[in-house]
Parts: structure tokens; sequence; C-alpha cells
């Protein structure tokens, strides 16, 4: 595209774009979040969100992908949905040049293991409850991260995206628990998701023994909504039901 006449392209400093990525999971009962550790300055050896920079014939969804493969060796990452969560833009969030970041989170069941590349020593899913300090400003982007995905469970279908394909309600459970940090009373979960028109579908004579000496428990799949109605509000911090 050439640019109109007239117009000087040097006249405003150059900066770059890059994107970070919050993918999360949830294993052993807690939620789990993707990531990689520095193998270059600035913050070598410290964990960081994958990312990396926008090259200029690509979009940042585009990059996103690329560098998600590149740097934890997911090799099947095209179906992954990917939403975009904010972009931060201040000044300093970066030593070595002005940069501004574009932030996509992602949410995988029983993903593989990672493996490091690009200019990643290595990659792991880390819990995120306990971690040091991240590099950059990747505290705050997993924090926001982290925010939002909560936020949703409370009222889109989208718990079901941590689970394979056919699930027990006791596991869609252990969803919310492990995002929202805090214990749910199983006879009402179970009320509240089942009043849900399209949350979950019942598998017909499915089953699968969950442990114990009970009778095995009733297979479910993803249902065809997207919204809950009514919403699935996380308790308080009293313990009480939201309102």
């Amino acid at each position: 595209m050439n640019a109109p006449e007239g117009y000087d392209k040097h006249a405003f400093e150059p900066f770059a774009v890059t994107v970070d990525l919050a993918v999360f999971t949830v294993r052993a009962g807690a939620l789990q979040v993707l990531l990689v550790e520095r193998g270059q300055d600035p913050y070598a050896g410290q964990w960081a969100l994958p990312g990396g920079f926008v090259l200029p014939d690509e979009s940042a969804e585009r990059a996103a992908r690329r560098e998600l493969a590149e740097e934890t060796g997911l090799a099947d990452v095209s179906g992954l949905h990917l939403e975009q969560l904010r972009t931060y833009s201040e000044p300093d969030r970066d030593p070595r040049m002005r940069v501004v970041s574009v932030a996509y989170t992602a949410l995988l069941p029983d993903p593989p293991e990672p493996r490091g590349g690009g200019d990643a020593a290595r990659a792991q899913w880390l819990p995120c409850d306990g971690l040091g300090p991240l590099a950059f400003d990747h505290d705050r982007i997993l924090a926001d991260a982290r925010e939002r995905v909560g936020a949703k469970l409370e009222y889109a279908c989208v718990a079901p995206a941590f689970c394979p394909p056919e699930f027990t309600l006791g596991e869609l459970q252990q969803v919310y628990e492990a995002v929202w940090g805090t214990a749910l009373d199983r006879p009402n979960f179970r009320r509240k998701v089942l009043a849900t028109p399209g949350f979950v579908e019942q598998i017909p004579g499915a089953a699968r023994l969950t442990g114990g000496r009970g009778k095995p428990a009733a297979l479910y799949r993803a249902g065809t909504a997207t919204a809950l109605h009514p919403p699935l509000l996380r308790p308080s911090p009293e313990g009480r039901p939201s309102s």
C-alpha cells in the first residue's frame, strides 16, 4: 500500500506489537496455566506467558497461534479457540523499546505436555496459585485473564471446554471449583446445571465409574446453548450465594 503524497511515516517514533497468551487447563483439581521459561534477556530464566512479536505480514491472532506453536511445541493449535482479552500499552512495560501487546486467553481440556522452542528454554503447565513474579507485566495479564475466565463461567457455557468430550457432572463441578477457588455444594450445583436449558446433554446409556463403591456416574456432553439463563453465580467471599 502506497502512503499518501506528503505523508512522512518517519514523523512518529516506531514501536512494536506483540501477542501474549494466557492458556488455561484444569489438572489434578487445580487451575493451571501454560508458561515458558525465557531463554534470553530481558528476564532470562524467568517464567513468562507464551508470546512474541507480530510480523509485518500477519494479524495478531495469526501471530498468537504461531508463537504458541513455536514456543510450546503444541502442534495442533489451528482449531484452538482464542479470545482477545485486552491490549496492554504502558510505555515502560518492555525494557527494550515501546511495545504494545494484544493478550489472548484460551482453554484446553487434557492438553499434551509442552516443550520449549524458539526463544523459550522450556515450557510447562504450572498451577496458577503460588507462582513467583512473571516477566514483563505478565502477572497483571494473568490476573486479568483468570478473572475473565472466572466471570465467563457465571454467564457463558464455557466450562465444558475444560472437560473431555464426555464428562460427569462431578468433573464439571471440579472445573468451577478450580477456577473460582472455592468448594461448591454438590446437590445445589447439579440442580442448577440440569435446570439450565442447553447447558449440558446427557448421553443416553453412557456411564463411568468414578471411584468408590457407588454406581457409575452418568455422562454428559456440552449442549447447544452459549449463555447461562439464569447465570450460575459464584459464592460470595463470605460463603453465601451471590445475589
